[in-house]
């Protein structure tokens, strides 16, 4: 089984392991996913290399990817989390929003976290985000600890999956099931 200490995983990002994650489950016709690339605008090119050297962001970005896995479509946005701390300035509004239109299409939206200095990786709900989000909109903290998250949606690399999204989705809906109408 990999480890995130591994030396071969060293220098790699969480999208760099999503992505290769993605390509597997292709390969294994278990889900179809894409990144998706942020809209740019370029200001400036190097004639020479032909390279943007100056761009800005033609609108807000709503996920990083979006796709289907056995029929069923998903959303997500990978972050990453350096203390065991996750600040929910992290996650913008028109994302949320975004996440929540997306699953009244009977769509299923997450966040995959990494707590780097834990190498510790965690599938989250929208649904369970929103518990954090509204606990802050009411006053109370403006970030979530790792403790809070639950341990079932804890990812464990297996095989040559660094980022076994695909459990923590069977997870959240056997999660559905147990709680009709979340």
């Amino acid at each position: 089984m990999a480890t995130w200490n591994s030396r071969g995983l060293r220098g790699s990002t969480l999208e760099d392991l999503i992505n290769r994650t993605n390509e597997i489950y292709a390969e294994k016709n278990l889900a179809l996913v894409q990144k998706i690339p942020t809209p740019i605008t370029p200001v400036k090119l190097d004639s020479e290399s032909r390279h943007i050297t100056l761009a800005y962001f033609d609108q807000k970005s709503t996920v990083d990817y979006i796709g289907a896995c056995q029929g069923i479509p998903v959303c997500f946005d990978a972050k990453e989390c350096s203390e065991d701390v996750f600040p929910l300035a992290n996650i913008h509004l028109h994302q949320i929003r975004f996440m929540e239109a997306f699953e009244r299409q009977q769509g299923i939206a997450f966040f995959i976290l990494l707590f780097v200095r834990r190498n510790e990786l965690y599938y989250l709900p929208l649904r369970s985000l929103m518990v954090f989000y509204r606990r802050m909109e009411e006053g109370g903290r403006k970030s979530f600890r790792r403790e809070e998250l639950v341990d079932a949606y804890r990812l464990v690399p297996h095989g040559s999956l660094f980022v076994p999204y695909l459990d923590g989705i069977q997870q959240d809906l056997l999660s559905r099931e147990e709680q009709p109408g979340s």
